[in-house]
């Protein structure tokens, strides 16, 4: 693992443009009982229960913010270290323990859904301990923040005001600035991390860091009183009084300009002048010193398949050919007489597939959801209860962000689920997938998987919050797959989107790959995505930075849904008449994100007993 975040959602969350809830199913729809409501309880499974909470208050203590994302506030007056080596010992020493315990417990007299458990804590935690390894570990640590998912763009939106950090008390104020006291030492901190990676010959490209310090320019530039940091003090409750007011203004403002701005440019001038230049010309890890090694072990990280990096390149070049068949029907259907090639830059340029402006992209999306909600009980009685929020990606961040992304909410639903638009660039994004990516990212996507496993109280910590890209991104593909069943996609052209999207997904198996196995340069892997897609350029080199900086992370979407796709195949095959999409959905949803094989082997077993008639 690359231990460069907390294990909590890596989007920032800050200032919106857009902000309107929305109900996200009819509330009269049927709710499916948690799988262990009902199991008998049994010597071994309080074990077992007591192993996973023991974990995870250790975890909490040493990972403090994952505790803030989940509202608990306990440990909120510090953001936590994830960068020395006494955390990286901890941290290993911690998972050695875990092991040790799970291997004293029977898990025969387990009940069905702490077997599970029981699969998923042994998988998470012998592929965490792998993470540890020495020539693995000294590939991670010296390259501490990248410009996709450094600290540096996650936590001034967790500290904006308007992120998971709440403002509602004196003490939150007072937890914010310690918070910011942290961070200081953490952005010194990354320096060291960066020095000891230039003597060991193990340094990011070049591209990475100009990008980041694009990103550190651009927040120092804002000021104090402009700083995204300041936000929380420009209003406060109307309880806080105005002497507390006072003060806390004034202490955000001396942390900001006597702290954080001078550490960004400690940081920033760090990179310009000693880092860049030494910073490698290549951007894959085929290019880093024990990259071979470090990709491979992402490739497992990320898809829970130890998968050979060249058999997920020929996957994809495969599934790009199918996808591309698919294509040339819809180009024919509408009677477009150029090539494939012309057709997308018919659909890139002309301005009938452009929004018409932010608004009418925030209302279409409103839209977009009523529709899907009306349909979704004939596909679900597993619903969350968790509401969702339509809000437009901050001007701050748009630049580097996807299209569309979701943003968690609390469990109890005191904050709300977010499904995040761009609007930077508008006349890059068509329209042509809107659908598609509501699916994805809104419901049933990302909104009913994050929030179905946050809300089962029956599921230990770390299946609540945790989870694996492989479950999270391939449920979130598979639901695009339901287009036709939640009446979506009847337009053609909203269908060839679909395709598009799954596109998207097919030449991340190839030009990840291609990056980091096979030495393709940037600007060949933005090649490859415009020549097989419509994805507009803006969006393919945001694509393929992203690919530069969390290595194997995009194989992940296709390997998962690819899996769960043949599940339910294979279980529409063997129940014949009994197979209900609906409680194979509650199947693939009641127990969190599993590791693909553990997914595989719950169906199995659900296939069975349903066949037996139980």
């Amino acid at each position: 693992m690359i231990l460069r975040l907390p294990l909590l959602a890596a989007s920032a969350i800050a200032t919106t443009l857009f902000a309107t809830a929305v109900p996200v199913v009819a509330a009269a729809a049927p709710v499916a009982t948690p799988a262990s409501a009902s199991e008998p309880v049994s010597e071994e499974d309080k074990e077992l229960l007591e192993l996973f909470r023991q974990s995870d208050e250790a975890s909490l203590r040493r990972n403090p913010l994952n505790g803030l994302f989940r509202g608990d506030m306990r440990y909120a007056d510090r953001l936590g270290d994830y960068v020395s080596d006494a955390y990286m010992a901890a941290e290993k020493i911690a998972v050695e323990s875990d092991l040790g315990a799970l291997a004293e417990i029977d898990r025969s007299k387990l009940n069905p859904t702490n077997q599970i458990a029981y699969d998923v804590f042994k998988w998470q935690s012998e592929l965490n301990l792998k993470g540890f390894a020495p020539d693995l570990l000294a590939t991670t640590v010296v390259q501490p923040v990248d410009h996709f998912q450094g600290f540096h763009t996650f936590y001034p939106s967790l500290a904006s005001g308007e992120g998971a950090a709440p403002f509602k008390t004196v003490a939150d104020y007072e937890n914010n600035l310690k918070r910011h006291r942290d961070y200081v030492v953490m952005v010194d901190r990354w320096i060291e991390r960066f020095r000891q990676g230039m003597a060991a010959g193990v340094v990011e490209p070049k591209l990475i860091v100009n990008n980041m310090i694009e990103q550190i320019d651009a927040q120092i530039a804002q000021g104090v009183e402009g700083s995204i940091f300041y936000g929380p003090v420009k209003s406060f409750p109307a309880d806080i009084s105005s002497a507390d007011q006072q003060r806390l203004r004034a202490e955000t403002a001396a942390v900001i300009r006597d702290g954080i701005i001078p550490a960004y440019k400690r940081f920033g001038n760090f990179l310009k002048t000693e880092y860049l230049p030494a910073a490698r010309d290549s951007v894959g890890l085929v290019g880093l010193k024990g990259g071979d090694r470090l990709y491979a072990h992402l490739i497992e990280v990320h898809t829970t398949l130890p998968l050979k990096a060249e058999d997920v390149h020929q996957l994809g070049l495969q599934e790009v050919a199918r996808i591309t068949a698919e294509m040339e029907k819809i180009k024919t259907q509408v009677g477009f007489k150029g090539s494939l090639a012309e057709f997308f830059v018919y659909l890139r340029e002309d301005p009938k597939f452009q929004p018409k402006n932010a608004e009418w992209l925030r209302d279409e999306y409103f839209r977009i959801g009523k529709r899907v909600d009306q349909r979704i009980p004939e596909q679900f009685t597993l619903l969350p209860k968790s509401p969702l929020e339509i809000k437009a990606v901050e001007p701050y961040r748009e630049k580097s962000e996807a299209g569309g992304s979701y943003q968690s909410g609390t469990p109890d639903g005191s904050r709300p689920g977010i499904f995040y638009f761009n609007t930077y660039d508008l006349k890059s994004r068509t329209t042509p997938g809107m659908e598609t990516l509501y699916l994805h990212e809104a419901v049933p996507g990302h909104h009913f998987q994050i929030s179905l496993a946050q809300e089962n109280e029956a599921l230990p910590a770390f299946m609540r919050f945790g989870g694996n890209t492989a479950f999270v991104e391939g449920w979130a593909l598979y639901a695009e797959t339901l287009w036709k069943d939640l009446g979506m996609e009847t337009d053609p052209y909203q269908r060839f989107g679909g395709l598009s999207d799954e596109m998207l997904r097919a030449m991340r198996l190839v030009v990840d790959t291609g990056i980091h196995a096979k030495g393709w340069s940037r600007d060949q892997a933005i090649q490859y995505m415009l020549t097989h897609s419509n994805i507009g350029r803006t969006d393919a080199t945001a694509e393929v930075e992203r690919y530069i900086a969390i290595p194997g992370q995009a194989l992940a979407y296709k390997i998962g849904a690819l899996t769960i796709l043949r599940l339910k195949d294979k279980a529409r095959k063997e129940l014949g008449d009994r197979f209900d999409p609906r409680a194979f959905h509650a199947q693939a949803l009641d127990t969190g994100a599993l590791p693909m094989t553990v997914l595989e082997a719950k169906i199995d077993d659900w296939i069975q007993r349903t066949r037996a008639g139980h």
